[in-house]
């Protein structure tokens, strides 16, 4: 890898120094002055143009000196590239769960664009679908003529009010992340109060105190803010809370006191403790990420797009498994797990959606029919590994030097 960064490093040096777009600019800055002369002076075109021969040669050939340096600092770092990044084959395909189920895959896709904003991406994208699904009935009709596919008729087609549910969702975040706009945000949180308490979430709460600080800091974060800006934005957010905030004051007290207690050090709110709360780079983008989180689990969808997620788990899995591939077809062994990997792939916390414990004995996934259990020295097995060590006496663990028996292990509950 460092290779890598090496070369990646020189060609942007390389490029960065290059002369290439000045010489071409200055090719163009000479014709441009001879197409002028002549335009003025069409008696002395022959002149003019015998003029230009060695000039433009000149500005070519350093032009040309420009792209042979680049093109070379560029083949060295496609080589190094090459040399990191072997092409290896992919694992077989012979055993995909979806090769028989277009449908699923094709959902997953328009659910995808669909929370990404992009409509009239997924309405093509579902177009085609729908023509395809048409030739291919057309292909196989009998004598009676098959009627048209429609959009309606699809399964991939989420539901009319799912796709205006997302609608709305990408209005709220494109009025949030790209002008600052929370109103729209706090109008759907009073919305869905309800949905929201029984929840626990505190969304409306964050909404109306980033507002808050929004209204506080106003013009004031410009450098030439003068003190009566300063004045009228405190003022502004002070009464913004006097409005707002005795709706969440049985809840937010604790908070509360703390945005309002931190007017007293606003000539130097940055050094005071309440700095964190008022000057927080990533507010907007947590409270984005907040909103989208809580819109979603109302509609019962996860807050991540799952064909993300599965893309994203298949990549960190991926070298793993083509590593497993070498050896199996080293060893001539074949996979015979089913319904599960062979080896355990380490996953972000964030992907981890299901409380699941593999044996660090057998390598199995436990099940109802084989839990986890766990011995007295506190390490934790699956319970068929547990009763091949025992053979119904003392045993060893495997981990640790401590002895138990069966009797003493008690099942663990995920």
């Amino acid at each position: 890898m460092d290779l890598v960064q090496k070369e990646h490093d020189r060609l942007l040096k390389k490029l960065r120094s290059s002369q290439g777009i000045t010489n071409v600019q200055n090719t163009i800055d000479i014709l441009q002055s001879a197409r002028d002369a002549i335009a003025a002076d069409p008696n002395q075109a022959a002149v003019t143009l015998a003029k230009l021969q060695n000039p433009v040669k000149t500005s070519f050939n350093a032009i040309n000196d420009s792209l042979k340096e680049t093109h070379g600092s560029l083949n060295k770092y496609t080589k190094s590239l090459d040399k990191l990044f072997k092409d290896r084959p992919l694992p077989s395909t012979e055993h995909d769960a979806l090769s028989q189920r277009d449908q699923l895959i094709n959902r997953a896709i328009a659910m995808h664009l669909l929370r990404e904003g992009q409509f009239s991406v997924a309405a093509s994208f579902l177009s085609e679908i729908a023509e395809k699904k048409t030739r291919i009935a057309s292909s196989d009709r009998t004598s009676a003529s098959p009627e048209p596919t429609s959009l309606l008729n699809l399964d991939e087609v989420p539901s009319a009010e799912i796709r205006k549910e997302f609608a709305s969702m990408y209005y709220i975040l494109s009025q949030l992340k790209e002008r600052r706009n929370l109103l729209p945000a706090i109008e759907w949180a009073r919305e869905n109060r309800e949905a929201l308490e029984a929840r626990g979430s505190n969304l409306e709460f964050e909404l109306c105190r980033l507002q808050y600080v929004w209204l506080y800091h106003g013009e004031s974060d410009t450098p030439n803010a003068t003190p009566d800006q300063t004045r009228r934005n405190q003022t502004a957010a002070i009464a913004y809370a006097r409005q707002e905030f005795p709706a969440f004051h049985t809840r937010y007290q604790r908070e509360i006191n703390q945005l309002m207690g931190a007017m007293a050090f606003c000539p130097n709110l940055s050094a005071s403790p309440y700095a964190a709360i008022f000057n927080n780079p990533s507010a907007w983008e947590d409270v984005a990420q907040f909103f989208t989180r809580e819109f979603c689990s109302l509609l019962g969808l996860s807050a991540d797009s799952p064909l993300y997620i599965a893309a994203t788990a298949g990549a960190i899995a991926l070298p793993t498994l083509l590593k497993l591939q070498t050896i199996m077809k080293a060893k001539r062994t074949e996979w015979t797990s089913e319904n599960e990997l062979p080896v355990e792939i380490p996953l972000p916390p964030s992907y981890l959606f299901h409380s699941i414990f593999v044996c660090p004995v057998s390598k199995e996934q436990a099940t109802d029919e084989n839990p986890p259990m766990m011995m007295p020295c506190g390490h934790v097995i699956a319970e068929e590994s547990l009763k091949r060590l025992s053979k119904g006496s003392r045993f060893k663990c495997p981990y640790c030097p401590n002895e138990s028996h069966m009797k003493d292990a008690r099942k663990v509950f995920l």
